[in-house]
């Protein structure tokens, strides 16, 4: 989930894709101003309560809405909580070594890095990668790259995304490629979700695990379908987000 990613240039700022640019920057913003008045009133504690408070630290969230790096201080990644729940079990259970490759990075490379013993990340947005590239370089064990697209009259790789029309993604899919090797988790939270899904299966270990979030969205569903794996679809609360949303883990069928 990228949103948090917004306010750095990655939308265009006119027609439809500029409104609605400007809509969620507001929100954001206004929303975050709130969380510090309520901070600043003690009615909003400092420090988020732990997670397993759910409804707690869901409401917590609220107010660090597009902000990576404080979603990455709230102790989670940007997934449904369930999935959060599901995948932190399922790393706690994992033999070690465990290798990470995650398409967009954000709070879960962070968090990832706490239970894994290489995370690599691979982001398309420089002026992202230039706001959290300092922070996740003081984690020995990750690895970021940075792989914008190029510009082509006629993408190999296209994207869906609204602002990204004429840009080609084939380097960003590829990425996964050139780290090599087989990985026991794949996280596919960036851009052309669908290429990258593809992308990542070869690397997949026998008993690795896709984490897909907005797996919802219905430009998703085809590439999640026919992709011979199985899939859980995890629902239900988001940090951040005042609606819900859905992860889905995807495996290897048994």
């Amino acid at each position: 989930m990228r949103a948090s990613r917004r306010g750095h240039g990655d939308e265009e700022r006119t027609g439809v894709a500029g409104l609605a640019y400007r809509v969620k920057s507001t929100y954001a913003g206004a929303v975050r101003a709130t969380g510090r008045v309520l901070t600043a009133v003690h009615v909003l504690p400092k420090e988020a309560p732990p997670r397993e408070k759910r409804v707690r630290h869901w409401f917590h969230s609220l107010f660090q809405v597009h902000d990576s790096l404080a979603i990455a201080r709230l102790g989670v990644p940007w997934w449904t909580y369930d999935a959060i729940d599901k995948v932190d079990a399922w790393l706690k259970d994992r033999a070690r070594p465990i290798r990470v490759f995650e398409y967009g990075s954000g709070a879960s490379t962070i968090w990832l890095s706490a239970r894994a013993d290489e995370v690599h990340t691979v982001e398309h947005h420089k002026g992202f990668a230039d706001h959290i590239g300092p922070k996740l370089a003081t984690f020995p064990n990750i690895s970021m790259m940075v792989v914008e697209p190029v510009e082509s009259p006629l993408p190999a790789v296209p994207s869906e995304k609204s602002g990204n029309r004429g840009l080609d993604f084939s380097d960003y899919v590829a990425a996964i490629d050139k780290v090599g090797g087989t990985f026991d988790v794949v996280v596919v939270d960036g851009r052309v979700r669908a290429a990258c899904l593809k992308a990542a299966i070869p690397h997949l270990a026998e008993d690795g695990m896709v984490i897909f979030d907005n797996s919802r969205r219905r430009r998703y569903r085809t590439a999640i379908e026919t992709s011979g794996l199985t899939e859980l679809k995890l629902s239900g609360l988001t940090p951040t987000l005042p609606y819900p949303d859905q992860t889905s883990l995807l495996a290897h069928a048994k």
